[in-house]
């Protein structure tokens, strides 16, 4: 069964999808996951289908997943949980082993069905990064910088990207940081310096020129700009235009992140957004326009 319940961050429930390939660390917002191998209407159902698992002389564990949202009647108490996971280790065919098993798996009850699977939990990879050596309050956080870094690019394979306005570089970690191939661009050598700072300081290796985005000659399959708007690297409205009307010459996609209304300017420019939302810091809000 190809089948995926994915938990988010507050652990409020799975969503059910098919055929779902999903590199879990990628996201900075779902939690964990299962790969539902079997499903049934009670633990007893799963805990009798449990021993069509044969590990053979692997290890393994059973844990039961927790989510927030259930209704009173569906809740399972801890001394149930323990005892469903013990049932359903008995049945698996392998040897149970608490602290290193070679396969970890999840057990949950959502929406009147129980599910068993592979269990998988983020890394949570970004919150390594949001302490850099170069960094300045207005920027991006490294949670919505990898969420964006994501919707702009789903599938790293063969994808060119740019950061034309990278500033110190929180995009480019956290892209660089799930594969994607993107460069980074912006006209202020401070922050340049910062930015390829802040990318060797994880360790990770990425391509920062100085230079404007009107004079990128390269073509790429999608740009991924934070519209400039602090002390050190401010733009006019029509410096804002320019960068749009060069996005649209360089990359066949966008997606912008600004502070100010600026979805006629994009449209100007000859993009049509796709897809929009406000991600707020604190009091500050900003604009993401996903855009084709």
């Amino acid at each position: 069964m190809e089948l995926r319940a994915f938990f988010g961050p507050d652990a409020s429930g799975p969503v059910i999808k098919s055929k779902v390939d999903l590199d879990l660390n990628r996201s900075p917002f779902i939690r964990e996951k299962i790969d539902v191998l079997l499903d049934g209407d009670t633990a007893a159902d799963i805990t009798k289908k449990a021993g069509s698992i044969d590990l053979g002389e692997k290890t393994f564990k059973v844990i039961f997943v927790k989510i927030n949202d259930l209704l009173p009647h569906e809740k399972v108490e801890y001394g149930e949980r323990m005892a469903i996971e013990r049932a359903i280790g008995w049945e698996i065919v392998g040897e149970a082993d608490l602290k290193n098993p070679d396969y970890l798996f999840g057990i949950v009850a959502y929406g009147g069905r129980w599910y068993l699977g592979r269990y998988q939990k983020n890394e949570r990879v970004w919150t390594k990064h949001v302490k850099k050596p170069r960094e300045y309050s207005t920027a991006l956080s490294a949670r919505d910088a990898r969420a964006i870094a994501n919707i702009a690019v789903p599938n790293p394979a063969g994808i060119r990207a740019v950061d034309p306005c990278c500033g110190i570089g929180t995009v480019l970690v956290e892209a660089l940081s799930m594969g994607i191939h993107i460069e980074g661009r912006d006209i202020n050598p401070l922050v340049v310096d910062g930015s390829r700072e802040n990318i060797a300081y994880f360790g990770l290796e990425g391509n920062v020129t100085l230079g404007s985005i009107e004079d990128t000659k390269a073509h790429y399959d999608v740009a991924i700009i934070d519209m400039p708007y602090n002390l050190y690297t401010h733009s006019t409205p029509a410096e804002q235009q320019s960068i749009l009307i060069n996005a649209r010459r360089i990359a066949d996609r966008l997606v912008v992140v600004s502070v100010d209304p600026i979805e006629e300017m994009v449209q100007k420019a000859g993009f049509t957004i796709q897809d929009h939302c406000i991600a707020k810091k604190g009091t500050f809000s900003r604009r993401i326009l996903v855009c084709n």
